[in-house]
């Protein structure tokens, strides 16, 4: 489906299902949650197909992207959002644990858009890229380095996809929840055997059982992902860059943003380095930052 530029409030999409058009094709690398996800989808499942895929096997992602188009024809939206919860923090993470983190937090989204992008291009009939990033995307923090720095790189990736595809008919999106009710907290299990640490640190182990009840007992606070899925549908109708979910993420961010200007030098540019740099600014954060203002005051 093309992303409409006329988006419904978000009043107007309620958690129950509402048809928006579009077949959908999920991948997953276990069978419960494939399972679950159908449950979710609800009982009708002719626009529908699970395909089991391991989004770090590049030539696994081309196969499924084949039979995609197989069962629906061309595909018009990719969302990247196969991730693991990885506790490692950058200071003692092993080799492994940033193999693993990066291959599949920042690699599986490549893989994505470097197999589907030029199928999208080539149909020529308009589409969106869309990946998940995280608040972990926008402020560091909890000693989750590996896990932040991926989410960090895909913000980048995203920003510099919207301005290299303006004008071109594939809109780009950057999701950057916080906290929301997933299966994030499984994500040990499915680590891969080659990608085990050969030392067991306490902050790359599994939870307990007794620390997995403390998480799913404050998950349970969470926002239900249908409420995060009905923002997302509305920031891709809109061809949003950004779509946040979580207010509460707004002032530490802003804090950010304050330090970094704050780190700049006090002094002007020489005029010939200014014209320079103005050279490869993009006016993209302006226009994004307009059009959202804009926006607010209808």
């Amino acid at each position: 489906m093309s992303p409409s530029k006329d988006a419904l409030p978000l009043t107007d999409w309620p958690l129950s299902k509402k048809p928006s058009g579009m077949k959908v094709v999920f991948t997953w690398r276990r069978a419960d949650h494939r399972d679950e996800a159908l449950r979710l989808l609800g009982d009708e499942h002719a626009g529908v197909l699970a395909l089991e895929l391991d989004v770090t096997d590049r030539s696994a992602f081309a196969r499924a992207a084949d039979a995609a188009e197989d069962a629906f024809g061309p595909l018009h939206l990719f969302a990247g959002n196969a991730g693991v919860g990885i506790r490692a923090g950058a200071a003692e993470a092993s080799f492994k644990d940033w193999d693993w983190g990066l291959g599949v937090n920042l690699g599986g989204v490549i893989n994505g858009i470097v197999t589907l992008l030029p199928r999208m291009r080539a149909h020529g009939q308009g589409a969106h890229l869309l990946a998940t990033s995280s608040s972990s995307g926008l402020l560091a923090g909890g000693g989750i380095g590996v896990y932040t720095t991926a989410k960090f790189a895909l913000m980048g990736l995203m920003e510099s996809l919207r301005e290299e595809l303006a004008g071109q008919n594939v809109g780009v999106s950057v999701f950057c929840p916080g906290f929301v009710r997933s299966n994030l907290l499984e994500s040990e299990k499915m680590r891969p055997q080659a990608l085990l640490n050969e030392v067991e640190k306490p902050s790359t182990l599994a939870p307990s059982p007794q620390e997995e009840a403390m998480m799913r007992k404050f998950m349970a606070a969470d926002m239900d992902p249908r409420c995060a899925a009905v923002q997302v549908l509305a920031g891709i109708r809109r061809d949003d860059l950004y779509i946040f979910t979580h207010q509460e993420f707004a002032q530490p961010t802003r804090e950010r943003m304050e330090a970094l200007l704050a780190a700049f030098p006090a002094e002007e540019a020489p005029r010939a380095r200014a014209m320079v740099a103005r050279r490869f600014m993009s006016q993209m954060y302006a226009l994004e930052r307009d059009r959202l203002l804009a926006q607010r005051k209808r």
